[in-house]
């Protein structure tokens, strides 16, 4: 029989004193495409809609790239007036009583769930899953914690679901691959279902030895992507400038390449990449957009053979399956590109973190696994700023390309 604690019933709610002195927060609105974020000072401390969600105080909020974007380019804004943000590191507030989480735990929150205001991190009090919360381990400062969350599910899926990369080998990590697969269609979204279940081939998954070539190495998401991929075994190859970016990544045990090709001159960087690499190159990741994803797109069509599938030949070869290249534009693919027998390209199905709790748990969890055992670093942090009100002038120095090769944060 499963006993239950006579003191906590499973339909109620824990919650910390900090609520008790009103309904209303700080939050910053963004009420026009265009515009700049405007600090309101009476908006409402945001609802929890079931046992699932725990409400968080914001500590920290990790800014990213879309942060600016959105609203310079009005895209990725379902609504007006429209509050943002994507991660941040704060205190349990609120929990349900059959959460793992308690009033007073800290904790890493991502949301990837744009649509959803209450989860933003542009507020004083935010909603978090439980599925996509992780604990914050003590040795973590709640400034890295609050630069890693999105950077490691963007890393996870791209190599995990859209390589196929296992990571089952690494401290009790999922196979992508089979959570995904285990969900059933019915329940994976219609707009990323392709992407999810039939984007790559069993027989093409990404395995330990293969190569990724990374291109813009510097971006919080290659940074975590080449940790997660030399964990795995992948061998790495990075296109970066050299001069801004060569030596501290030589120099980091987490995220040291295989290989380090600067891109001052993308052709030749090319050039480097297939006479290295050459027909074991299989895997690509770009984090720049659409031009250098064009650049490592050519590379990938360049290989020849892959060894894997065509030893030395017999006097009959066997029959081999192709094995296709394929892509992820974290920023943009070629609008050449065409998907055929040879390349397939990717977009990392980001909302399966969010809508399929066995998917976002399982990251979340073997997140959490990996910081408490040291094996995972955080990005650098390139600056912190002070204040709700101070994020837009930390997003101008994002604008004017002040921030390179780390995070920018902001201490609520």
């Amino acid at each position: 029989m499963t006993s239950t604690s006579p003191t906590r019933r499973p339909d109620t709610y824990t919650s910390n004193s900090i609520l008790r002195g009103g309904s209303r927060q700080s939050a910053l609105i963004l009420q026009a495409p265009r515009q700049r974020y405007t600090l309101v000072d009476d908006y409402p401390i945001p609802e929890l809609h079931g046992a699932t969600e725990i409400l968080v105080k914001t500590e920290v909020i990790g800014l990213n790239p879309i942060d600016w974007k959105s609203p310079d380019f009005n895209f990725g804004i379902p609504h007006f007036p429209f509050l943002a943000g994507r991660e941040l590191v704060g205190t349990v507030s609120q929990s349900h009583a059959a959460s793992r989480f308690r009033s007073g735990d800290r904790v890493i929150a991502i949301s990837t769930d744009y649509r959803d205001g209450r989860k933003a991190a542009y507020q004083e009090f935010a909603v978090v899953l439980s599925c996509n919360a992780v604990k914050l381990p003590r040795h973590v400062s709640a400034e890295q914690g609050a630069a890693l969350g999105v950077a490691f599910v963007t890393s996870a899926l791209a190599l995990g679901s859209c390589f196929g990369l296992s990571f089952s080998n690494i401290m009790g990590g999922p196979d992508l691959t089979s959570v995904i697969k285990g969900v059933g269609d019915k329940r994976i979204p219609e707009d990323v279902r392709y992407e999810a279940l039939h984007s790559i081939q069993d027989h093409e998954r990404a395995l330990e030895g293969d190569w990724v070539a990374i291109w813009g190495g510097s971006a919080t998401s290659a940074y975590l992507s080449i940790q997660l991929a030399r964990l795995a075994g992948l061998k790495v190859a990075v296109v970066v400038d050299q001069a801004r970016h060569g030596f501290w990544l030589s120099t980091d045990s987490h995220a040291r390449p295989d290989l380090l090709i600067d891109n001052s001159d993308p052709d030749r960087a090319v050039e480097i990449l297939s006479a290295t690499v050459g027909e074991r190159l299989y895997f690509g990741i770009d984090t720049n957009g659409k031009e250098s994803a064009s650049f490592l797109l050519g590379a990938l069509q360049r290989r020849r053979r892959d060894p894997r599938h065509s030893p030395s030949p017999p006097p009959t070869p066997p029959a081999r399956v192709e094995r296709r290249a394929h892509l992820v534009g974290l920023a943009g693919l070629p609008e050449t590109a065409e998907n055929g027998k040879h390349v397939q390209t990717h977009s990392v199905p980001l909302k399966l973190f969010h809508e399929l709790p066995e998917v976002g748990q399982a990251l979340c969890e073997w997140m959490e696994t990996l910081l408490c055992s040291g094996r995972l670093r955080a990005p650098r942090i390139l600056g912190n700023h002070f204040g709700l009100a101070d994020v837009n002038n930390a997003l101008d120095r994002m604008r004017n390309g002040e921030i390179r090769g780390g995070k920018l944060v902001v201490t609520v």
